[in-house]
């Protein structure tokens, strides 16, 4: 008799690589074309890399927090969903049994089974509200320490994008020797995240490469133009 084993593979850090998204895509796009605009209109890198670093500091802290708030009103919408439907098990039961009955009609199963799997939920409140969360919901509790994960796995991705298009900045004198490389560079790596990001949300890497390379090349040039009209 011959076996097959199947082994499944699947992505199981989605709100991780949301966090690495927000904070990888702003700090690669916002500093980019912040340092860009600069060089359209000073002839001083210091000026740029001072203007720069604040940029991504002030830039990291506000992500970060907005990443930290997020994640706590999520934890705090599930509990007071929770603390719903544990009110309205013990007040309205049968109401509640019967939206039980309705999900796993929704299935096409018989009566006698429906009866059965319900009355089976109903005998362990704890069990009932789980499923009625999850299956009526759609909502699964939030790990208690994703707030300040969020945090920091937005900021220091947002940090490490931002030093990417600055970095030219650090090694030459002036904008007009840096600018090229930190526009080479900071593109190459927005296509190569977007492919990488592409890989796990999309099923087409190639168009995220692309889409991503476009959004930070048009943020760039626009705050370039801008600052070389009115500089």
């Amino acid at each position: 008799m011959i076996s097959h084993t199947h082994d499944e593979y699947h992505f199981n850090a989605s709100e991780t690589l949301r966090d690495l998204v927000i904070g990888m895509s702003d700090g690669l796009t916002v500093p980019f074309a912040l340092a860009a605009g600069l060089s359209g209109a000073v002839s001083n890198n210091r000026l740029i890399v001072t203007a720069g670093l604040a940029e991504i500091a002030a830039g990291a802290i506000a992500m970060g927090l907005g990443g930290y708030l997020a994640a706590r009103t999520e934890l705090h919408h599930f509990d007071s969903e929770r603390r719903r439907e544990e009110k309205e098990t013990e007040e309205i039961p049968e109401v509640e049994a019967e939206e039980v009955a309705s999900l796993f009609r929704s299935y096409d199963l018989d009566e006698p089974t429906v009866t059965t799997l319900v009355n089976a939920i109903r005998a362990d409140k704890q069990r009932w509200v789980d499923f009625m969360m999850k299956f009526e919901l759609g909502l699964e509790r939030p790990d208690a320490n994703r707030a300040l994960k969020s945090a920091l796995t937005i900021s220091f991705a947002y940090m490490a994008g931002g030093l990417i298009p600055l970095s030219p900045y650090l090694l030459f004198e002036t904008p007009k020797m840096a600018l090229p490389l930190s526009v080479s560079i900071t593109l190459l790596s927005l296509f190569v995240f977007g492919y990488v990001k592409g890989r796990f949300t999309v099923s087409h890497p190639w168009k995220s490469a692309i889409q991503t390379l476009t959004i930070g090349a048009v943020a760039a040039g626009a705050a370039y133009s801008i600052a070389r009209l009115f500089g």
